[in-house]
């Protein structure tokens, strides 16, 4: 691979992106500088969060149940199963697909997004440093719905990169202390929904991805003292487990003509394949986060946190391995969502929305039916197979928890 090339290169080309500052790191898990070579740090990813109705009403229930929240909205209980994975990360990154509206509403589902920024805090509370904001649903609400999606992250201690309130912000890279490495993350969309498109006078509002463009990102985080740089990517084809073409074909763009020494995935919705490209880690899509879709598939509600450990080999040569930890919100009923009142969507089992970290109710013995079991095996198993199917595990891609007997 050609990564030191391009990193000489990379210094000369024009500035584009992101944020600086210092990241709070949690304890450390799965790397640590006395495993042999040099500093070491980890890195938790997730998929797409995007708080569709039904969620925010689970969160007026918890709000009333807790008594915490804000404006009537309490979104802790809902995504808490997380927390332990997300927060022993030293970096921990959230992709926040929608954009924000004010505390009290009003919201809105698709087509053009406008959530409660009250899920700002719990992104902080479950132990998130940074976010992508680069999606195709950025300039949903236009230049207002980027502003207050951003300020609503500063006020909660979220950094962010991907969309932008000013030029010079823009043009700042998001460079985060690490255990003392300096950390780059850079976000970028394929595009944004229609009709909604860049104004002509904030080009610089939403990052929209071309090779070109994160070579200079790129280019400009190293000039700025990047020692790792990770790109979170918006790409891809909804609801379909296999990367398409074109996603391969960018990704190994990418490995052979940049230094990125991580790339991210996002937007399918539904887990996609992990590979190592060209020495270069990619994951194709990590699923949602949390999200409810109109019409739940089972793929939808499953997702993954993906664990990086980076250790370093000599000045500048990074070694990266990779783990998985699967996810899965459950669904209570809802006749609504079948026609005639027929079975109805979601698990008869579960009473509210919650987020699971899948293997711990498995080992920690909680209370489950067999339909449960079942149904948590088959969400750890099929992200397993999905995250394999090209190859990853010969390159050493493992679960971070095993699937408990």
């Amino acid at each position: 691979m050609n990564r030191r090339r391009s990193h000489t290169l990379l210094t000369l080309l024009s500035p584009l992106v992101l944020l600086a500052g210092p990241v709070g790191c949690g304890a450390l898990t799965g790397g640590s500088d006395d495993q042999g070579g040099g500093r070491s740090f980890t890195v938790a990813a997730a998929g797409d969060i995007l708080m569709h109705p039904q969620l925010i009403e689970q969160a007026r229930k918890d709000a009333k149940a807790t008594g915490a929240g804000v404006a009537g909205l309490d979104f802790g209980p809902l995504m808490a199963g997380v927390q332990p994975v997300i927060s022993k990360a030293d970096l921990a990154i959230c992709h926040y697909e929608p954009v924000m509206g004010t505390p009290g509403g009003p919201f809105e589902g698709f087509p053009d997004f406008q959530v409660p920024p009250q899920t700002a805090k719990t992104i902080k509370d479950l132990g998130y440093d940074t976010c992508s904001t680069a999606s195709n649903h950025t300039l949903d609400h236009g230049y207002q719905g980027v502003k207050r999606t951003l300020d609503a992250l500063d006020a909660a201690g979220v950094r962010h990169t991907g969309s932008f309130r000013t030029k010079k912000e823009w043009l700042t890279p998001l460079i985060l202390d690490v255990k003392g490495v300096k950390v780059a993350q850079l976000s970028f969309a394929y595009g944004f929904n229609e009709p909604h498109r860049l104004p002509a006078d904030k080009p610089w509002l939403a990052n929209q991805a071309s090779l070109k463009r994160i070579q200079a990102a790129e280019g400009q985080a190293r000039a700025d003292g990047a020692e790792v740089v990770i790109l979170s990517v918006h790409w891809g084809r909804e609801h379909q487990p296999d990367p398409s073409a074109q996603q391969t074909t960018f990704a190994r763009q990418i490995a052979e003509n940049t230094g990125v020494d991580l790339v991210i995935g996002h937007h399918a919705h539904v887990v996609q394949p992990m590979e190592k490209v060209d020495g270069t880690w990619i994951a194709y899509g990590l699923g949602n986060q949390i999200a409810r879709h109109e019409s739940p598939t089972g793929l939808t509600e499953e997702g993954v946190i993906a664990w990086f450990a980076f250790t370093e080999h000599g000045k500048g040569h990074w070694d990266v391995q990779p783990r998985f930890e699967p996810t899965l919100l459950e669904i209570p009923p809802d006749v609504e969502d079948s026609p005639g009142g027929a079975t109805p969507a979601g698990d008869d089992d579960a009473q509210d929305y919650r987020l699971l970290d899948v293997p711990v109710p498995l080992r920690d013995g909680r209370r489950l039916t067999g339909r449960q079991k079942a149904r948590l095996r088959l969400a750890f198993e099929r992200t397993e197979g999905t995250l394999l199917n090209r190859g990853a595990g010969g390159d050493g891609l493992k679960a971070l928890t095993a699937l408990p007997g």
